[in-house]
């Protein structure tokens, strides 16, 4: 087995590098086993960065962290923790305007508009539209909406100490998102405009423009509040009224790019705000994702923790679209969103799956066991 003729020995590459290259001069530095000889035990190193001293992307990721509801699955999103005293009181207020006693002295739930509230039972289903892979995008956005708007009306007192620290050190993380500093329009920007929460309209609006011009879907809205809350955690600046437009504009962008297959350029987002420049678009890019210590990963557990979130808090304010009893021609409607789902899963295990055995170049056909219903 010792013999350097074994069929078992390791070929090198045809690539090899050449004179002169980076990684010819590294290869000739030799190695600590060459160097210390046989007995040498050799210890884990860091990985080389990339030419020019910059990291690989891929090494720039932070370690995923359980408090950080972004990255982990099991940590609560900021915005259900900072809504959860409205989501209580409103089930509260809609639990007693929808009891009613009838003269027989038994109970009925009654919505707000005086009919009887439909629940599902074993012959009927009542349900809407809106999958986990293909969410509605009016009620998703709303949902969006509504969780931006609680970030900023219960957002944490600003700590002044703090500000002027991180002022000090990094001066331009404050004055790219501030719309004072960087207007968005050439309306001027009142006084006391951050002391003024947004209403929700306000922040919908603003939200769907952007949607409906740069034709985005519902998935990117999801993303895009993932990147939102990340972008808090991460850099512990808190949105307000002063700096919210710039900050989902920035999240927006980037949520774009990365889950869109045709991206929109930033020139696109210059035509839809006409008087911000390109520049300053860019500027705020790079600002976001060097914030965001270049982590645009989204977990598909994170992804569906997010969804069901923003359906409980759209189901609690009462923005989503009323169910419907679910008939044939709907479901066949949901089987065929849900089978595009699962011929692209089916097709990428097909395309990743290993190729155990072969015969006469085919593949062993995979055979299912049969249930046997009694």
């Amino acid at each position: 087995m010792g013999n350097k003729n074994s069929c078992c020995v390791y070929h090198s590459p045809k690539n090899r590098p050449k004179k002169g290259d980076a990684a010819y001069i590294y290869q000739q530095q030799g190695s600590p086993v060459e160097e210390e000889g046989p007995n040498y035990v050799s210890q884990p190193q860091t990985t080389i960065p990339a030419s020019g001293g910059v990291p690989h992307i891929s090494e720039r990721e932070p370690e995923e962290s359980d408090h950080d509801p972004s990255s982990h699955p099991g940590a609560k999103p900021i915005f259900s923790t900072r809504s959860e005293s409205e989501i209580l009181r409103n089930n509260r207020m809609r639990r007693r305007s929808q009891m009613i006693l009838t003269h027989s002295g038994h109970k009925h739930h009654i919505d707000e508009y005086g009919q009887l509230r439909k629940f599902s039972s074993c012959s009927t289903i009542y349900m809407d539209d809106s999958t986990v892979s293909q969410p509605n995008l009016k009620t998703t956005i709303k949902s969006v909406a509504l969780a931006i708007f609680f970030h900023i009306r219960n957002r944490v007192p600003p700590d002044e100490e703090k500000e002027q620290s991180l002022a000090a050190l990094e001066p331009n993380i404050l004055q790219i998102f501030d719309e004072k500093a960087h207007p968005l329009s050439k309306e001027p920007v009142p006084e006391d405009y951050q002391r003024r929460d947004p209403e929700h309209k306000t922040i919908y609006r603003f939200v769907r423009n952007l949607f409906n011009a740069a034709q985005l879907t519902a998935e990117c809205a999801i993303v895009t509040l993932v990147y939102l809350e990340r972008l808090l955690t991460y850099s512990e600046i808190d949105i307000n009224p002063s700096n919210w437009k710039r900050m989902v504009l920035g999240a927006i962008i980037l949520a774009s790019k990365v889950w869109d297959d045709q991206a929109v350029w930033n020139v696109d987002f210059c035509q839809i705000l006409k008087d911000i420049q390109v520049d300053d678009m860019n500027e705020l890019e790079r600002q976001v994702l060097e914030l965001l210590q270049f982590n645009i990963n989204v977990p598909s557990s994170v992804y569906a923790k997010y969804y069901f979130d923003l359906r409980a808090l759209a189901d609690a304010h009462e923005i989503v679209y009323p169910p419907e009893p679910l008939d044939k021609e709907r479901a066949l409607k949901l089987e065929a969103m849900s089978s595009v789902c699962e011929d692209k899963l089916r097709l990428w295990h097909r395309k990743n799956r290993r190729r155990i055995a072969s015969l006469d170049g085919h593949m062993w056909a995979r055979h299912k066991a049969k249930a046997i219903l009694s």
